[in-house]
This record gives C-alpha cells, sequence and structure tokens, in this order.
C-alpha cells in the first residue's frame, strides 16, 4: 500500500477565499484501486475478528462471558485500526497529524452550501432529515443475526448481562468502541478519508460509491448490508453535498448514545 499511495502523493492542499472563510481545495485524489486497497484494510480485518479471531481467543479466556469478552475486544481493536489507518495515510499525504491540518484533510469541518458558500448556521438543520432517515433504518425489517455474533443480542443475553452488571470496566470498553465506531472509526475513515478523495476516480457519483462500500464494509455483520445501504442518504450524500464529515459523524453517533444508554443500564442492574 505505500508504494501506491505515494505515487499520488502531492503537496497540503492550498487555501483560497469565499468571502472571509477559508475554503481548502480538493484533498489529493485516490485512484479507484487506492480506494479498495483502503476499504480492503479496514473490511477484511474486521470480518476476520469476530468471525474467525473471536471464537479462537474466547476458547482461550477463563471465567464466564467468555464469548461476549471476546467479542467485544476484538470489535473494539478492529475499530481502534481503522483510526490509526487514518492517522496513518493522512501523515503520509499531509506530512502531519495536527488538528490544524486533520480538520481540513478529513472534512472535520461545519457544512458550507454548495450554492451560496455560506457556512454553519441554519445549515446544521441538514442533520434532522439525516437523522430521521438513519433512525427510520430501525422500522425496516431485517435479515436475523448469526447466534453469537449480533453484539446487541449478546449483550443482552444472559451471559451478556452477567459480564456487565456492576462492571465499569467492561461499561468503558463498550463506550470507548462506541467512539471508536461512530467518531474515530468508521465516520472518519469513509467520510473524513476516503470521500473527499473519490471525486477523481468516481466523479459525481462519488457519495454513492462511498454508500456503497460503506454497506458492504459491514461483512463481520453481514445481515445489515441491506439497511446499511439507506446510509449512502442519510450520511455520504449530505457529508458530500456540504463538504462536512461532522454531518456523518452527528448522525452516525446517535447509534451510539443508545449504545451506552443501554450498557448503562446493564450495568446499574
Amino acid at each position: 500500500m505505500r508504494s501506491s499511495m505515494n505515487s499520488t502523493a502531492s503537496s497540503p492542499v492550498v487555501t483560497t477565499r469565499h468571502g472571509s472563510d477559508p475554503v481548502r481545495s480538493q484533498p489529493t485524489q485516490y485512484t479507484r484501486t487506492q480506494v479498495m486497497r483502503i476499504w480492503a484494510a479496514a473490511a477484511l480485518p474486521m470480518a476476520a475478528l469476530p468471525w474467525v479471531v473471536a471464537p479462537w481467543f474466547a476458547d482461550r479466556l477463563d471465567g464466564p462471558a467468555a464469548g461476549p469478552r471476546a467479542l467485544l475486544t476484538t470489535l473494539t481493536a478492529g475499530l481502534a485500526w481503522q483510526f490509526a489507518l487514518v492517522l496513518i495515510l493522512v501523515r503520509r499525504e499531509q506530512g502531519s497529524v495536527r488538528w490544524s491540518v486533520l480538520k481540513d484533510a478529513l472534512w472535520l469541518r461545519a457544512p458550507r452550501s454548495p450554492k451560496t458558500g455560506r457556512v454553519g448556521g441554519l445549515l446544521w438543520l441538514v442533520l434532522v432529515p439525516c437523522l430521521l432517515i438513519f433512525g427510520a433504518e430501525e422500522l425496516i425489517p431485517a435479515i436475523p443475526p448469526a447466534a453469537g455474533h449480533d453484539l446487541p443480542a449478546v449483550l443482552g443475553s444472559d451471559a451478556g448481562t452477567q459480564l456487565l452488571s456492576g462492571s465499569w470496566g467492561w461499561f468503558a470498553v463498550i463506550a470507548a468502541m462506541a467512539v471508536l465506531n461512530t467518531v474515530l472509526g468508521e465516520e472518519l475513515l469513509f467520510r473524513g478519508l476516503l470521500l473527499p478523495r473519490m471525486q477523481g476516480a468516481f466523479g459525481r457519483w462519488d457519495w454513492v460509491v462511498n454508500g456503497l462500500l460503506f454497506a458492504t464494509y459491514h461483512l463481520h455483520m453481514p445481515w445489515a448490508i441491506p439497511t446499511a445501504l439507506i446510509d449512502t442518504f442519510a450520511l455520504s450524500y449530505p457529508s458530500r453535498r456540504y463538504r462536512s464529515a461532522i454531518i456523518g459523524i452527528v448522525v452516525h453517533s446517535a447509534q451510539s448514545v443508545m449504545i451506552i444508554a443501554v450498557t448503562m443500564t446493564l450495568v446499574l442492574s
């Protein structure tokens, strides 16, 4: 991956101006091969961890709730790897991972109107329909998950309840996993790193391809792929239209809030 990524590396994005607000030019663009390599670097480890590594790890753990412990540990490790992957690739491209660099390189900024150039303000109202679309996914009949591999079902099982009851340590693990999932992991990778760099390879349909890649990334929970396709409209499209990965982060984080809230009730039970 190093040689291919370096082959298209260029100088950091340059600043132009629209009124009084700085606008960054298009980031370094990836080829289709590079996009797929980065997708594979995230999706394949995540697929292997719950289906291969977690069962192997559980067999070697002592004590109760070995399955839930192994699943939580491996999924958290996979999401942490995605965060590390983003930092590695931004460091290669930009030469730095300082916040001042990251916020422009990963679209970590307020939404900008594509018509007027206005930033923030009422544009944040775009979160409302996005959250409604994201929440509507829960109303769609889902494919039954595989036993022992669906995290919410595992945590709600007798073994999961036993593991979490009174355990603030495991609550901290789940909270960290939730943050990695929707802030530092999946969203930072797909809407922060990939989406700004896909237009050169996919043109005006970059957001559609981004949504397809995000859905099929869920090899670790393939029953969620059909409903994850809807995230194309709740996460990829608005993030692309308003050039703000924060939109995807906020909308996706609604899921994390629910996970943390349910986990806390189990810890306190």
